[in-house]
Parts: C-alpha cells; sequence; structure tokens
C-alpha cells in the first residue's frame, strides 16, 4: 500500500527543489548544481565527499520531492509505497563516512525499486495488484542487498504497470489498481511506458536518483526512452531474479535506471552477480567487470557500429533525430555500417513464439512465487487472481485479463511443443542478431528505443511507433538507451545492442554518445504538449 509522509517543514527548508517553472525552451541537462534534484548520483556522491551534502540531506529533499509532486501537483503517481526507515539507514551512512569508511560510489545514494521487487523494509511487493496488498515477506532480494551493501539507501517502490503489463491485451502502461496511473512528467497526458514505468518517471522527474527496473521484453528499455533517461536490460543472467515477482526465467531480468550512463555503470558494479537461488545466474560472476573503468569520451573512436532502420517512418521526427544521433557518433570516430535486419515475417515468428512461451512459463512462475507469499495473500494461484479481479471493480475499470485467462489454459512447463517453441525463439533471435552483427563485422547495433511518447487512450490502450526491444528479450542479450534528443520537448533515446556479456563495452560507446551530445533534458511537468510556449501562442495567436 502507499504509504503516506508528511514533510511541511522540509518543503518549507527545500525551496530550490521545488516544481520548475515552464521555459520557452529546454536546455540539455548537463553537469546540474548538487542542490538540484536532476543532480547524478556521481555529483552527489563528489558533494558528500566535498562534506558539502549528507545522505540524510538527500533523502529527506527527495522525500519532501514526492510529498510534492507524487500525489500532489502534478499527481505523477510514480511512487507506491516509501521505506519508513529510509531516514535512519541515511544517517548511519553518514555516519560511516564521518568514521572515514566509504563504500563505493552509491555510498549515501537513493534508490527506489520497482514494486516487483521485494525488500526488508516492511513495504509491502505488490506488482502493482490489490490481491498482493499483504505481500509483505521482509525479505531483500539478493540484488536488494547487494545495492544496500554497496551503501545505497531504498527509499521505496516505484509503480508500475500492473503485474508487469502481463494481464490485458488492452491494457494502459503505467497503470496499476494499488497506484494508478504513472504520469509522464514532459506531459502528463503522454505514455510514460512501462512496465517500469515508475522507476522511469521518479528518475526523470527528479524524485530520487537512481531506480531499479525489471524488464521481459522492453519493460526497461521502453520507459527510460520515453521519460529520457539511461536504462539497461542487461545479458539474461548477469543480475538475480530472487524474490522478484516472476513472468519469465527465459527473459526475465532487472535493470538500472539513471540520469547518465556512469551512474548505470555504478548500478550494474553493484547489482551484477551469481547467485546460488537463481541457476540462471551461474555465469554470472565469471562475466562481470568493472563497469566504471571504460568509461572514456574517446570510447567511440574507430568503433564499427551497425545502423538499424527497421522502425524508419513510424515517425518522421525520431527519424530525424536519429539522423542527427547518427551524424554524432560519425564526429565522435565510429565507422558506420548499414545493416538489414529481418523482415516482418521473421520477426512476427519469433514475437508469436515468444508470447506462447511467456504464457506458459508465467502460470508456472508465477504459481511457484504466489505459494512463498505470506498467509494473508490468499490469491495463491493465477486462477485465484483471476477470481480476485473478477469480484474487485478497483481491479477491472480500465481494461480486463485476457492474458491472465490465457495463461491459465496454457500447457504445463513440461510440454513438449512448448520446449521446442522456446527454443526456437531463442534460437531465431540470436541468430538474427549474431547474423548482423557478424556479417557486417560491428560490434554494436544501434537504432532508435521507440517514438515519442503517445497520448494515453483508456478507450484502446497504449499505442507504440516500433522499438527493437525484442530481439535482445528474446535472445537474452543486452540492450542499453541512451538519450538522443527530443520531438517538441518529449524524449526519444538511442538503442545499443550488442552480444551476450557486452555490457562493459555498451556502455563505454553509450557513454561516449552521452558526452558527445548531453541530450537529457528535465522535464517541465506540462499538461499538454500544447502548453508549450510555441505551440500556445500558435494556438492562440491573438
Amino acid at each position: 500500500m502507499l504509504r503516506h509522509f508528511t514533510f511541511a517543514a522540509a518543503l518549507a527548508a527545500l525551496a530550490a527543489m521545488a516544481l520548475p517553472a515552464p521555459a520557452c525552451a529546454q536546455t540539455p541537462a548537463a553537469g546540474a548544481p548538487v542542490t538540484s534534484p536532476f543532480a547524478t548520483a556521481t555529483e552527489q556522491q563528489a558533494a558528500m565527499a566535498a562534506g558539502t551534502l549528507t545522505s540524510e540531506a538527500l533523502v529527506t529533499r527527495y522525500l519532501a520531492r514526492i510529498a510534492e509532486l507524487n500525489k500532489a501537483g502534478p499527481k505523477l503517481n510514480a511512487v507506491i509505497a516509501l521505506n519508513p526507515h529510509a531516514l535512519t539507514d541515511a544517517r548511519k551512512l553518514d555516519a560511516e563516512r564521518q568514521a572515514g569508511h566509504v563504500r563505493g560510489p552509491l555510498h549515501g545514494i537513493p534508490v527506489l525499486l520497482k514494486d516487483n521487487i521485494e525488500s526488508a523494509d516492511g513495504t509491502a511487493t505488490t506488482a502493482g495488484s490489490l490481491a498482493l496488498k499483504d505481500n509483505i515477506t521482509n525479505r531483500d532480494a539478493p540484488l536488494v542487498k547487494r545495492l544496500t551493501d554497496a551503501g545505497a539507501v531504498i527509499l521505496g517502490k516505484a509503480n508500475l504497470s500492473e503485474w508487469a503489463n502481463f494481464r490485458s491485451l488492452h491494457s494502459i502502461s503505467g497503470w496499476t489498481g494499488v497506484g494508478g496511473l504513472v504520469r509522464n512528467p514532459y506531459s502528463l497526458d503522454r505514455t510514460a511506458c512501462g512496465s517500469s514505468a515508475g522507476s522511469g518517471v521518479a528518475v526523470s522527474a527528479g524524485l530520487v536518483t537512481l531506480a531499479v527496473g525489471t524488464e521481459t521484453d522492453g519493460s526497461v528499455t521502453c520507459p527510460a526512452a520515453t521519460n529520457g533517461v539511461v536504462g539497461l536490460k542487461p545479458t539474461l543472467g548477469l543480475i538475480s531474479r530472487t524474490y522478484v515477482v516472476p513472468i519469465s526465467a527465459e527473459q526475465d531480468t532487472p535493470g538500472p535506471m539513471t540520469r547518465s550512463v556512469a551512474d548505470a555503470a555504478a548500478m550494474l558494479n553493484a547489482m551484477a552477480g551469481s547467485d546460488p537461488a537463481d541457476p540462471g545466474t551461474v555465469e554470472a560472476d565469471a562475466h562481470k567487470t568493472d563497469y566504471l573503468a571504460g568509461l572514456k569520451p574517446g570510447a567511440l573512436q574507430g568503433a564499427r557500429v551497425g545502423v538499424l532502420r527497421m522502425t524508419v517512418g513510424r515517425s518522421p521526427q525520431t527519424d530525424a533525430i536519429y539522423e542527427d544521433a547518427l551524424a554524432a557518433l560519425r564526429k565522435a570516430g565510429a565507422v558506420l555500417v548499414e545493416v538489414k535486419g529481418p523482415d516482418d515475417a521473421a520477426l512476427g515468428a519469433i514475437s508469436g513464439a515468444e508470447g506462447e512461451a511467456l504464457r506458459v512459463e508465467f502460470k508456472a512462475a508465477l504459481n511457484a512465487y504466489l505459494a512463498t507469499t505470506p498467509p494473508k495473500v490468499t490469491a495463491r494461484t493465477i486462477d485465484a487472481l483471476i477470481a480476485f479481479d473478477n469480484k474487485e471493480p478497483r481491479e477491472t475499470p480500465l481494461f480486463g485479463q485476457e492474458i491472465f485467462e490465457a495463461a491459465s489454459a496454457a500447457a504445463p512447463i513440461t510440454d513438449q511443443t512448448y520446449i521446442a517453441r522456446r527454443a526456437n525463439a531463442r534460437k531465431l533471435a540470436r541468430a538474427a542478431l549474431d547474423k548482423m552483427m557478424q556479417d557486417n563485422s560491428v560490434e554494436v547495433l544501434v537504432g532508435p528505443s521507440t517514438g515519442p511518447a503517445t497520448i494515453v487512450d483508456p478507450i484502446d490502450g497504449s499505442r507504440s511507433l516500433g522499438s527493437y526491444s525484442t530481439l535482445p528479450a528474446v535472445s537474452g542479450y543486452p540492450h542499453l538507451t541512451v538519450p538522443m534528443g527530443n520531438v517538441s520537448g518529449l524524449p526519444v533515446n538511442l538503442s545499443l545492442i550488442g552480444p551476450a556479456w557486452s555490457e562493459a563495452r555498451l556502455l563505454a560507446l553509450g557513454y561516449a554518445f552521452e558526452q558527445a551530445t548531453h541530450a537529457r533534458i528535465d522535464p517541465l511537468f506540462l499538461p499538454n504538449i500544447a502548453a508549450r510556449p510555441e505551440f500556445a501562442k500558435a494556438y492562440d495567436p491573438h
């Protein structure tokens, strides 16, 4: 459940973090002052080292800003619960620093967790569903323990698309029965995408420094791109999934969402590693490395980059920004190679097999997870969840549960047809990516992550302008998204896709692109794009 906190005194003392006034134009958000809610973890850590900032002060500022913007003001609905121990944890970390012990670049930095990730702080892990409002497990997911061991302060839980957007074919991204609709801070009437909607919005809107999302297919990269932040879907198995509400062990992975590539690398340093309870992570320790070490502005010099154009034509404005991004890559020394991607039939075959496999995997994984929840959670199977939703009107005012129903009717996880279908989908996705990279001798593929955010439609649900998420999702390969520009104030990002375990190289190339372009902009919290000065004047010239 959402825990409400009042910070009137903090709000009065921290006027510097008030909602910014609309400006005539947005400028790239580079080198924000440490008093800004948009400062990066790197900048905040430097201020702490200099003695001009404490973790307690930083956490207090973000709690005040959440009180101002989450359920009041623009009503972003990005934060679903707050950790009641966050300030206590921050004070302990400040004491450690005073004693000369600094754990690393995350020491004292606030982090929000997507609300399908368990934490031992007394908050429920709901996946956005009222059926899990009593799912207080008091267990830290291993990825959470890794973050807190590295010094991060868990600020609370971020809203999401209910059940990680795996309930209905007509769902609205970023809506949950528990938390309502997450709103895009660049234009409040537009989608925040999902399913890690709250994580993306909270970072973008300056409600927190860092956030963790999860992805099965596009659920880190789409909300990161739509909200103008950095998002990384790592190689499958690099980060533990234990105590994360599942869809599929064959595709699920947590990932960092941040305002800079360096911050994403710092988070990955903490989060990556093998977990004995998650067999899928058995290779993680052998492949993890220091992801900060390779971040150099000149990393693009001589890099062979494959240029994808499979989504060109869906958003002409995005296409123009993509051309500018390609020019920036070329100027930074990259060698660009035009790459022909799979045709629509091949992509459709992979996507269709993926959907059928996920329904089988979801049923088995969710039933297994629900069996571990506390006794107060009464819906302990997918069939019980369907019955709960049918009786609970707060769960179905906008869309149904067609995916739940299809998963309930799906074959068992031991079904040989399913096993063959999953193996074939993975084989086809990997073959497609491998062929593009190997045939063209490129180390990374790039393309627009998606188009600008579209208007939320409660009648027809969410609409997509295309993406490159499915191939890396099904293959298990890493996918990084980095801001590349904006369409009339709506962010658009560049995707970088590489082979398995290539996170260090993707982050290095993404960092070099980020430093060459400084394309990220801060949001203005406009009610709609028509409220931008250039449009308002045109709409009503007199």
